[in-house]
C-alpha cells in the first residue's frame, strides 16, 4: 500500500503545478512572463484573452489529473503538451523563460515524473490490488 498513497501524493503534486501555473501564473497574471511568452510566439493582438485560455484550459488538466478518468491518456496528453510547449519556448523564446534554457531540463524532470507516476507506479499499484 506504500506504492498506492506515494501515487496519490505524485498525482496531486502533479495536479498542482497545473493548477498553480494555470491559475495564478496565467489568469490571475501573477506572473506577467507567461503572457510575454505568447505574444511573441502568437501576437500582441490575442495575447491576453490566449494566456487566460492557455490558464484555464491547465486548471482543466489539474482537475482531470485529480480526477482519475482516463489516466493513461491524460497523461500521456501532459507529456505531449509539456513537450511541445517547452520545445517551442526552448526553440522561439529562450531569453523570457524564468532559467533560461535550462528550463528544458525541468521539463524532462516533470515528463519523466508524469511518465514513472502513470505507467510505472499506478501499473504497479493496479497489479497489487489484482492480487489481493
Amino acid at each position: 500500500m506504500k506504492n498506492e498513497r506515494l501515487y496519490q501524493i505524485l498525482t496531486l503534486c502533479i495536479a498542482a503545478v497545473w493548477f498553480v501555473n494555470g491559475l495564478f501564473c496565467k489568469v490571475l497574471h501573477l506572473v506577467p512572463r507567461h503572457e510575454q511568452i505568447v505574444a511573441r510566439i502568437l501576437g500582441d493582438a490575442y495575447a491576453h484573452p490566449l494566456t487566460i485560455l492557455i490558464g484555464l484550459s491547465e486548471v482543466v488538466m489539474a482537475v482531470w489529473v485529480v480526477s482519475r478518468f482516463q489516466t493513461r491518456l491524460n497523461a500521456t496528453l501532459q507529456i505531449i503538451i509539456v513537450a511541445t510547449m517547452n520545445t517551442l519556448e526552448f526553440l522561439l523564446v529562450p531569453d523570457l523563460l524564468l532559467w533560461g534554457k535550462l528550463n528544458s531540463v525541468f521539463a524532462a524532470c516533470f515528463i519523466l515524473l508524469v511518465f514513472l507516476n502513470e505507467f510505472v507506479l499506478h501499473r504497479n499499484v493496479a497489479q497489487q490490488k489484482s492480487y489481493v
